[in-house]
């Protein structure tokens, strides 16, 4: 899911690109005894914001350590000259960049300092380890909150027809059918923006990973497919479930995803397949964003085994050039502690938990991300498949409208995406396909 993936992280942010700044750090302290580090970040708002509070609440509470950010573009020209400057050996001492299955491009082992075993990972998440491990070496701390992936509802409409959150297929299908009846949209989609079909599938891979553990591990090795694992083909079956049922918004095929939030926030639909952290912007205009609309991971079969899938955040991560490793170490243990976390969100309204132990969601946070709180607390989350797993085939999203809209079954559907992703991981030179 290349492009998705692509399109998925711009989507989950803000972008209002800012003025391409750099400033250069000397590797030798000063006559004061002060060390500067450098520190690449991104250029989007959110970024720019929460990278700002980190730096600042770190260098009052350490008076020796200065901070030096420069800040980079998104996308693909961003990925490049991360690259470049790493394989240059002029990298700054510290920087933010995805984590998840694009870490590995870094080549990591050869350019990352190795943080596996060190006191500066004493707070971060266990759940969150994985993301940024290679090779079995652990190498970067949570920048920021995790977004949810899975249905957003309206709780108004809930309320009002009595209705309780689902925790499997069945009883969400359920709902779907009471709210039909009342004259509600059940499910809205929004097909115009195709990328916003696959949310069904994506946001199913906690069922996935809950029924077939091993299940990205041999999926990257080639040794299971979408079409043979029925785990996996669920989240096409649920597609095709909600289409037979006609419980679509009308006009999903020509639907913007603008419009399918805006249907949603003011209760002409119920549930929308859809990323949380889309959910803040809408604060300005609808106020009512914060407390209306919960979050509910994609129900299975099994009320027991219920749980979310999450799009984790990026990470900090440490050059393996750097001349101030100390200064850098305490720098990332600030980022992965309850401290750090209170920095960022007094200047940046959290849409989601944060991956650092103890820390507080404030009273006033947004529903959706208490709702994804409740999972983080019971341990029942995983990331999302592009996390854990290098193989992204580029057709997803048009394969997702065909079943969606009831012209691909889903057993072919899934069938096709296997075909999608195997010249992906033949491209990337994968063993076992």
């Amino acid at each position: 899911m290349k492009t998705s993936h692509r399109t998925i992280a711009t989507a989950v942010a803000v972008l209002a690109m800012t003025a391409l700044t750099s400033c250069g750090s000397s590797s030798e302290p000063a006559a004061d005894g002060t060390v500067t580090l450098s520190f690449m970040t991104g250029s989007d708002q959110s970024t720019v914001d929460t990278s700002k509070a980190l730096a600042n609440a770190f260098m009052k509470a350490n008076p020796s350590i200065k901070i030096d950010m420069e800040h980079q573009p998104g996308g693909s020209e961003g990925d490049n000259i991360v690259k470049t400057r790493l394989s240059t050996g002029e990298m700054t001492d510290v920087f933010w960049y995805n984590s998840g299955s694009l870490l590995q491009a870094l080549n990591p082992a050869q350019t990352l300092v190795d943080l596996t075993g060190d006191p500066v990972l004493t707070n971060v998440q266990q759940d969150y380890l994985p993301v940024v491990t290679q090779g079995g070496k652990v190498y970067g701390v949570p920048a920021t909150t995790l977004t949810g992936g899975g249905i957003l509802y309206n709780r108004k409409v809930y309320d009002k027809l009595g209705l309780e959150v689902p925790k499997t297929w069945d009883a969400f299908m359920a709902n779907n059918e009471k709210i039909k009846a009342a004259g509600i949209a059940p499910v809205i989609s929004t097909f115009k923006d195709t990328w916003t079909s696959q949310l069904f599938v994506l946001a199913d891979f906690y069922n996935v990973q809950a029924a077939v553990p091993s299940f990205a591990q041999d999926y990257t090795a080639g040794k299971v497919k979408y079409a043979t694992t029925p785990a996996a083909q669920g989240g096409f079956q649920h597609l095709a479930d909600v289409h037979a049922k006609d419980y679509l918004s009308k006009g999903f095929g020509s639907a913007t995803l603008d419009q399918g939030l805006k249907m949603l926030v003011e209760g002409k639909g119920a549930h929308y397949a859809m990323l949380s952290g889309l959910l803040p912007p809408l604060l300005a205009t609808y106020p009512q964003t914060a407390t209306d609309v919960g979050f509910l991971g994609v129900p299975s079969s099994d009320p027991a085994k219920h749980g979310a899938t999450v799009w984790e955040p990026p990470a900090i991560y440490i050059a393996k050039t750097t001349e101030h490793l100390d200064a850098a170490k305490k720098f990332l243990a600030f980022v992965a502690s309850p401290a750090g976390t209170e920095a960022v969100t007094a200047a940046v309204r959290p849409s989601g938990p944060y991956r650092i132990k103890g820390s507080k969601l404030p009273d006033d946070a947004i529903q959706v991300a208490k709702d994804l709180q409740v999972y983080i607390d019971k341990g029942a989350t995983s990331p999302a498949l592009e996390f854990l797993s290098p193989i992204k085939g580029p057709s997803l999203e048009q394969i997702t409208v065909a079943v969606g809209s009831g012209l691909t079954p889903p057993a072919e559907g899934a069938a096709q995406y296997d075909k999608d992703v195997e010249k992906q991981a033949k491209q990337l030179g994968l063993a076992g396909w």
